[in-house]
């Protein structure tokens, strides 16, 4: 063989080498390394995605999907939805009700019990009069004494049986939105599950949802959004290092509010009193490993206040950072190590 050919030889068997090691890189890093960003809305907010991994953009649209569907099975303003019938014959029959509909009534009367009342999921009578997304109105004293007597978790009965439920008396009625956002990331996560995605990260409202772990290994970090930070800007008190399988939900006096007369309601209603609770708190995150129960405890911590919700949150397992008027910080023990404090106006507090 000449000396040209000899090179020749080399040459490609050198090249064949690369390209060999190129196709096994790829093959196991370059797909990882895709992800895709989506962003849709359901239930009333922004739903933003970024997937990561083999057929990303297809898990997106999936866990999109799951989010929709779920919306029109718990959605007390879609006809024909579970909690849309269930409310329409209160007072009156007996409603069949999806598996995971009943799932999440049974979980929401188990923390409405836990906390006599503060937590109510038949509070839709109370925030419908107030229409926080419509006419903002302030009721009045007779008005509220005339409605919350159609607010009570009591009248709510369920048969995890037969999946049936009834609302005791007619005009009461059910509002699964304290649930629903933490709800909607479950099923994202489990959409995510079945397509074989390596990781992804999910936000609908104030809950997210964190599924694997990313390709550069680097954790999930989670801001804990600033509540002194317009809604048109970015700001967080902190964040949190989290991994896959876990969801952070965060009840705050600044997701909606409006003022009237000089004066500033926030969304967060006792049902008791039937207003706005004003104990101090501006917001409450809870971290646990279910969706739908921190959207849950995040409202019933905040309503409980500081030390009966921490001690609500500790009954389930699951991880607080309450947010008080005065900028103090307060990390439950299983968050200490895992919270970094940016807010520069506020203070970690014992």
């Amino acid at each position: 063989m000449s000396k040209h050919k000899k090179i020749t030889v080399i040459l490609c068997a050198v090249l064949a080498v690369i390209a060999a090691v190129l196709v096994i890189l790829w093959v196991r890093f370059g797909y990882r390394a895709q992800s895709c960003s989506n962003t849709s809305y359901a239930m009333g907010t922004y739903v933003q995605q970024t997937v990561y991994g083999k057929d990303a953009q297809a898990a997106a649209t999936a866990a999109a999907q799951s989010v929709t569907a779920l919306e029109d099975k718990i959605s007390w303003r879609v006809e024909d939805s579970d909690i849309y019938k269930l409310n329409n014959a209160s007072g009156s029959t007996w409603e069949t009700i999806d598996s995971y509909t009943a799932s999440l009534l049974k979980m929401s009367l188990d923390v409405a019990q836990k906390t006599d009342g503060a937590f109510d999921p038949t509070v839709l009578p109370l925030t419908s009069l107030w229409d926080f997304d419509g006419k903002q109105h302030v009721p009045t004293s007779d008005e509220l004494k005339n409605l919350l007597p159609r607010v009570n978790y009591k009248d709510l009965r369920l048969n995890e049986t037969d999946k049936t439920a009834s609302l005791k008396m007619h005009y009461e009625g059910v509002d699964l939105g304290s649930v629903g956002k933490g709800a909607a990331c479950d099923k994202a996560v489990e959409a995510y599950s079945k397509t074989g995605v390596q990781a992804a990260v999910i936000a609908v409202g104030g809950s997210i949802g964190l599924y694997g772990n990313k390709p550069d290994n680097s954790g999930w970090s989670v801001a804990v959004r600033d509540p002194k930070t317009p809604d048109n800007e970015t700001g967080s008190v902190g964040t949190i290092s989290l991994e896959g399988g876990q969801y952070v939900s965060t009840s705050g006096t600044y997701e909606k509010e409006f003022t009237k007369d000089g004066k500033t309601y926030h969304h967060l209603l006792n049902p008791k009193t039937g207003m706005p609770e004003n104990n101090g708190l501006v917001s409450v995150t809870v971290v646990c490993n279910n969706g739908a129960l921190s959207d849950a405890l995040s409202t019933a911590c905040f309503l409980l206040g500081k030390d009966k919700g921490a001690a609500l949150a500790q009954s389930y397992g699951a991880q607080t950072i309450y947010v008080d008027s005065k900028s103090n910080v307060y990390v439950s023990a299983g968050l200490k190590d895992r919270f970094h404090l940016t807010g520069s106006s506020y203070r970690l507090a014992a």
